[in-house]
């Protein structure tokens, strides 16, 4: 029976991965090549030509780095204040930590879409349109992040916390070297998920962001697509350059991505 599940699994990869193959293949195919059949997207000629257009001629590796210097700093941001923040709903007692909590929660049911306007106001009175902090700050507090983090902190038994005040630590020393270490991955999960949406976020980029040499991936492909007739060669190179660097930080980190994922008990 193993082997059927496996056999169901390699037939779901191949699924999965066929447009990837015809994306690359396509990507190097000769611009304004006739195509009669499907054959004929994969056979010669073939011509790495688009990918020097593309870099040479775009901005496109400029939109890569603002692409991952941002959704590397709102990740580790992101992170620290939820693992902050859930440390302290969860194992430091204060007054009216159930409202915080319930004040927390709440913060799911209202859809960022609904806020979207009021936060450019802000945003914009404050003079951060088109900068990095515009990218950054609005979007560090995740509600998700704190409710997921507290639940794997509940779960630390307090008998643990309160053996290391009894030598002398205090919540600092316990955050650090008790809570973060035993779960790790939580946060691990916590931090891919929020690199992915970060990569992937296009709404709150397009509104605040009109300087073509600050757009991140999602705002200025887009823009390198509308100037382009039917031709599906470039983009192809371009989608297949965009993915380079998700692709390499997946097989450098596919272990702790599966890992953190399946742990953490997190579906998406």
């Amino acid at each position: 029976m193993k082997w059927v599940y496996r056999l169901v699994s390699l037939l779901f990869a191949f699924i999965f991965i066929i447009p990837l193959i015809w994306m690359a293949v396509v990507s190097i195919k000769v611009e304004g090549m006739s195509i009669a059949s499907l054959v004929d997207w994969f056979t010669p000629p073939y011509s790495f030509g688009m990918y020097k257009q593309v870099i040479e001629d775009t901005l496109l590796l400029s939109w890569i780095g603002n692409s991952f210097l941002i959704a590397a700093c709102v990740t580790a941001l992101t992170v620290i204040i939820a693992a902050v923040a859930a440390f302290a709903m969860s194992k430091i007692p204060f007054r009216y930590k159930a409202f915080m909590f319930l004040f927390i929660l709440s913060g799911l049911l209202i859809p960022g879409e609904a806020v979207i306007i009021p936060l450019y106001q802000v945003v914009k009175d404050l003079g951060m349109l088109n900068s990095y902090e515009a990218l950054i700050v609005p979007v560090l507090a995740s509600p998700v992040a704190v409710i997921v983090l507290k639940s794997f902190f509940d779960g630390v038994p307090n008998d643990l916390l309160e053996s290391v005040q009894i030598d002398g630590g205090g919540e600092w020393r316990i955050f650090y070297n008790i809570m973060l270490p035993l779960t790790r991955p939580a946060i691990a999960s916590m931090a891919i998920l929020t690199f992915i949406a970060s990569w992937n976020n296009y709404l709150w980029p397009f509104l605040a962001i009109s300087d073509d040499t600050m757009f991140t991936l999602p705002i200025g492909i887009p823009t390198i697509l509308r100037q382009q007739s039917g031709d599906y060669v470039m983009p192809m190179a371009v989608n297949m350059i965009a993915s380079i660097p998700i692709f390499a930080l997946f097989l450098v980190f596919e272990r702790q991505i599966v890992k953190g994922i399946s742990m953490s008990g997190i579906k998406g």
